[in-house]
Order: structure tokens, then sequence, then C-alpha cells
């Protein structure tokens, strides 16, 4: 159990996640998938079912470049045509791009019904299923429409982790190490010399982070930019590295990157050790693959940046590092500033 409000819940089996439909009042129960979670997760959800819980199932590709208008249009209307009401809940199976979108989804559809987020990766158990964030992108453009929309549940069973690949899990270590650098230097040198052994622990964790950065600030006015750290630079890099690396980065990897460029500019501007930089850059070396950025697409990078959601006034605003555990907001930072960033990954990694 995580929040006072019992909203999200880790849970060993799926009983606790049944007895919560069985419950329910809802009119119609509906599931999101994608073709991997189809295979994979809804089984689980089914049998632990039976008869006893009937469950409309609606499908997604999978992949950022999926979670667009076009796929929610597609959903939208499934649920107009089995004339789906406002009593109804749409639950999110899946990682970090179904829950951004099933979130979405549900915020819009009749003007808002019900979701519960049921988490199926690292990444999405620790970050994206939790704070109510919704989103979809426009092109290369992330998160460009959405909303604050608070799921009605999220249920977290780490039994689905078990059906991962190895390169799914280091996916999400990169919020986890985001997490403990902006907050917890105890839970950074646990991390350090634990690694990620634990994972039940480490959910916990995180989430105890997350939760408690979001419930002080939901709608993302203050501390809660605190969350985007590595991310003002990652999101262009994921969003530009068939064109950057030759190959689509994880949102994990674009984010380690994001987290050494920003660390760097945190030395520069805001008063950040170098030994703590250089700690920051070793310890990421050992979970995340290199890779050369061309410094002909620096421009393209900065130009990508320019429609971060913090930016204000044309102008790009940062979450830097004071020291591990210590996170500011709102730090203005130069085109030069992001090159050099930029270049000083290339030179480390």
């Amino acid at each position: 159990m995580i929040s006072k409000n019992k909203t999200i819940q880790i849970v060993d089996n799926f009983e606790t996640i049944k007895d919560f439909f069985k419950k329910s009042q809802y009119t119609f129960l509906c599931v999101l998938v994608d073709e991997n979670t189809k295979s994979l997760a809804l089984p689980f959800l089914l049998e632990s079912f039976k008869d006893e819980i009937k469950l409309q199932i609606f499908e997604v590709k999978s992949g950022e470049e999926n979670k667009n208008i076009p796929s929610c249009l597609n959903i939208w209307h499934q649920l107009s045509d089995l004339n789906v009401d406002r009593k109804s809940l749409l639950i999110n199976l899946g990682g970090g791009v179904l829950c951004d979108m099933g979130g979405f989804i549900s915020a819009t559809y009749k003007r808002g019904i019900d979701c519960v987020n049921i988490p199926t990766t690292l990444l999405s158990m620790v970050d994206a299923s939790i704070g109510g964030k919704t989103g979809v992108n426009i092109g290369v453009y992330k998160n460009q429409i959405g909303h604050f929309s608070q799921p009605k549940a999220v249920f977290i069973n780490t039994e689905f982790l078990n059906t991962l690949p190895e390169k799914e899990l280091v996916n999400g270590y990169a919020e986890i190490i985001k997490h403990a650098l902006i907050c917890d230097l105890t839970y950074w040198n646990t991390l350090k010399k634990n690694g990620f052994i634990n994972l039940n622990e480490i959910i916990s964790k995180s989430i105890e982070i997350k939760y408690e950065i979001v419930s002080q600030d939901p709608l993302e006015k203050n501390i809660r930019k605190k969350l985007n750290f590595g991310h003002t630079i990652g999101h262009a890099l994921e969003m530009l590295s068939p064109k950057l690396v030759g190959r689509q980065l994880s949102h994990g990897e674009a984010v380690a990157i994001g987290i050494i460029c920003e660390s760097y500019i945190s030395m520069k501007l805001s008063g950040f050790k170098e030994k703590e930089l250089l700690e920051i850059t070793d310890f990421i070396k050992t979970i995340f693959p290199a890779f050369k950025i061309n410094t002909d697409h620096f421009q393209k990078i900065f130009d990508l940046m320019l429609f971060d959601k913090k930016n204000e006034n044309g102008k790009i605003k940062m979450v830097l590092l004071k020291s591990i555990g210590k996170a500011v907001i709102d730090i203005e930072a130069e085109r030069e500033m992001i090159f050099n960033a930029l270049e000083f990954y290339n030179g480390v990694m």
C-alpha cells in the first residue's frame, strides 16, 4: 500500500484487483491493451476473473509512434459503437504509452469516464501510471495534447515483470535513478551499492517519492516540475533518435542521456559538484549503452527542445541539481550550454 487514500496498491495476486471490480457499479468494464499486453498480460486477468466479470477488450498498436490522436479516435469510435456510457470504466493494461493514451481517452470520452491503471512494465509502475498525467504526441512533439486526470486506482503486480525482456527492465531504471537524484541521497547511495536487486522495495520507494511530489503539486505549477529532470534533453533525443543514432531510443535510454547532460549543465549553472557529475556518469555507464550524437544534429535537438512544456517566453527552462538529492526548477539554459552538454556526453561515453 502506498497512498493514504488507497489509490495506489502493490498487490501480490489478482484477487484484490478482482474484488475491486466485483464491488464496482460500472455498467461497462473496458480493457485497453496493445498486441503485447493482449498476449502476455491479459490472460492473467481473464484467468483470475473467469466468468465472474465480463470485460470488453479494445486494442491499440504499441509504440511511441502510435501514441497519437488517430489511435484515440479509433478507440473513441469503438466505445461509441458499443454505446459505452459515462458510468463505465476503462482499464489501462500496459506500459507508459498505453497508460498515457488510455488516461487521455478516458478523460475525454463523454467528457470523462473513470479509468484504472494496471501497469505491466517497470517504467510504467514507477512513473507513467502514477500522477494523473495523460497525453498524446503530435508528430515529433511529445505529449503536446493532454490532461491532468487521476485514475480511480493503480494496481501494481510485479508478476508482470517476469514477462519482460531484460532491456525493458533497464528501460525503467532511468526513472528510478531520477527519483533518487532529485529527492533522496540515501536512496541514490543504495542504488549505487546494491543496484536493482530488490525491485519490490525499489518500486515502492520510487512510487513514494513520486506520490509525495504529485500530492503537493498535482497540476505541475511548482515542485512537480522536478520530475522532469533529464527529460528536457531526453524527450528531444527520444523523438529524434532514428535520425540521431540510427534507431529508436527507448524512453529510459533517452532520459539516461538527458540525466548526464543536465547534470553537466547543473555543474555550470547551479553549483553542482564535478565529483557528483562524474559519480552519476560512471553509474549510468554501467547500465546503459553509449551513443554518439553527431554534432550536425545538435541544432535539431535544440529546436525540438523549444517545444518543451516547461518553457516560458521562448526560453528553455530546465530542472537542475544543486547536489544529489536536491533539485531546483525553472533554470534558463542557453543554446551554447546545451551544445556543450551534448559534447560532454559524447566525450564521457
